[in-house]
């Protein structure tokens, strides 16, 4: 007599759901693991806030930090659009808005500066001079912070300038102006001094009417609350605020 084999289906049905239970969990993070924090900043935080995560690394040995350093606009949509990012630091408040993070705190500013390649082949001593016939200018993109701060100082000097290039973010203009791929650039004052001797800075009186204010929020849903509120009270620590001085932010 053969034995009907009850159940069979509704087991192996069971067993599926168990495997595909086990898969989500150690899979549906998005990529994201418990040790690790993730920070979208400006890209003119790279080397302050690079120095600030090793802070942040000494003490939570059980813990990584990973940066995701660019255009503020860009990170802005792209934790819009769901990109796992703990923390956000933004180089103005429009961006940070765009990332619809309900609260934040301001923590830095920053000003502008003419960066010309070292020696200053062109001889530019002003915004005016970026106007001149043969000036070859790198700006920011007009959404990039950096480029919505050049556009008030240069319409505060009423100088119109028609760059060579409009980058995505700071460093790519400060690389044009390192490089000699352009006269001069407008960038952070801070960008200047990341630079070390490979440019010169330059500034100028119209830089009071742009200054930048920089804020910092934990994104919204992010499963790691405490840690990234724990990256931003280094950030306004006694420490971090020794870091952003030094790199040449106004402090607030």
């Amino acid at each position: 007599m053969v034995r009907p084999r009850i159940g069979r289906r509704s087991l192996s049905a069971s067993a599926i759901l168990t495997i595909l239970s086990m898969l989500c969990v150690t899979g549906c993070g998005g990529g994201q693991k418990d040790d690790t924090l993730t920070v979208f900043a400006a890209a003119s935080l790279s080397e302050s806030f690079s120095a600030i995560g090793k802070l942040f690394e000494q003490g939570h040995p059980d813990m990584k930090i990973r940066f995701s350093f660019g255009g503020s606009a860009t990170l802005a949509r792209q934790i819009k659009q769901g990109a796992p990012a703990d923390v956000f630091a933004a180089a103005n408040m429009e961006t940070m808005r765009q990332s619809e993070a309900p609260t934040f705190r301001i923590f830095a500013r920053n000003r502008l500066e003419i960066a010309v390649p070292k020696g200053n082949p062109a001889h530019v001593a002003g915004l005016s001079d970026l106007a001149r016939p043969g000036v070859k200018v790198a700006l920011c993109a007009p959404r990039v912070p950096c480029g919505a701060a050049a556009a008030t100082a240069l319409a505060a000097a009423g100088v119109t300038v028609k760059p060579v290039t409009q980058e995505q973010d700071v460093k790519a203009a400060l690389t044009k102006v390192r490089l000699g791929e352009v006269d001069a650039g407008l960038v952070y004052r801070t960008d200047v001094r990341s630079a070390g001797g490979e440019v010169e800075g330059i500034e100028f009186a119209e830089a009071d009417k742009a200054i930048n204010d920089y804020p910092i929020a934990v994104v919204p849903g992010t499963r790691r609350q405490v840690a990234a509120k724990e990256f931003i009270d280094i950030v306004l620590s006694d420490q971090g605020r020794r870091v952003l001085s030094d790199a040449g932010f106004t402090l607030v």
